[in-house]
């Protein structure tokens, strides 16, 4: 390995990525590793369940194609999550054991809420994964919250003739957004607690405390791959595009309008 790429991979987070296979479509797999990998180096990938079960089926082709290695665990007990127990045990391990930056916890189970809380408190970087069913308990304790029903998206692409139904659904959506009273409090709040004297806020400080604010936030949510496209949306908001002071590369900028009008 060059050693200009060996560098590079040692300065990058280290994860362990511990998949439910009882609560995620093995149909999100490269998606989600596409997702982690904007986080860091999935340097540990495990998946729990019983094999030995036909329901589990579908995952196996999965698992070999994406080097994720499967835990067998045993439903000893009708109604009781074993796999459950075992993710947890191997997640304690790995904290004392293996020199890791972070977790990513794929479920949509609540019982995975505890652990979260646990890793965070040791200082490492916590990320879940789940559908929009998940607990609001796990969804709020972990440092970024992804749903899985995005990730389904970035890894098909449509034909030409399911675009238009797509494009249909995004202006749905964006028509939706002004109706979001929850999603318009946060950015205003937050371009609010940012702006200059000027009403103009840096949208990469934006993005980063909304992020601290709401776990789950991801302008993919709404139909929008950047949060930028998000802001354009949105008529109560104005962008502007500004050079950076040295390189070549501009900055964006968001302001609420009514701030404007707060001034004339």
């Amino acid at each position: 390995m060059p050693l200009i790429n060996l560098q590079s991979e040692m300065n990058q987070a280290k994860l362990a990525v511990l998949i439910d296979a009882d609560n995620t479509q093995p149909a999100i797999i490269k998606g989600l590793l596409d997702e982690v990998a904007k986080y860091g180096v999935a340097s540990v990938k495990r998946i729990y369940g019983d094999w030995t079960s036909t329901n589990l089926r579908s995952w196996k082709d999965k698992l070999l194609e994406f080097a994720v290695q499967p835990i067998q665990q045993f439903s000893y007990t009708s109604g009781k999550n074993a796999t459950d127990s075992a993710m947890i045990i191997d997640a304690m391990d790995l904290l004392y054991s293996a020199k890791l930056d972070g977790f990513c916890i794929v479920s949509s189970d609540s019982d995975f809420t505890r652990l979260a809380a646990r890793l965070r408190e040791s200082g490492l970087m916590v990320y879940g994964f789940g559908e929009q069913k998940t607990p609001r308990a796990f969804v709020s304790v972990c440092d970024k919250f992804i749903f899985t029903e995005i990730l389904l998206d970035i890894q098909e692409e449509p034909d030409e003739d399911e675009a238009k139904p797509a494009l249909q659904h995004r202006k749905d959506l964006r028509l939706k957004i002004e109706g979001n009273h929850e999603l318009m409090r946060l950015l205003h709040d937050v371009v609010d607690d940012l702006a200059d004297e000027s009403g103009w806020a840096y949208l990469g400080g934006v993005g980063q405390q909304i992020n601290n604010r709401s776990s789950e936030f991801d302008p993919r949510n709404y139909g929008f791959k950047k949060l930028g496209d998000l802001f354009r949306a949105i008529p109560q908001f104005e962008t502007e595009e500004r050079h950076q002071e040295s390189g070549t590369g501009h900055q964006v900028y968001i302001r609420w309008k009514r701030y404007t009008q707060k001034i004339l």
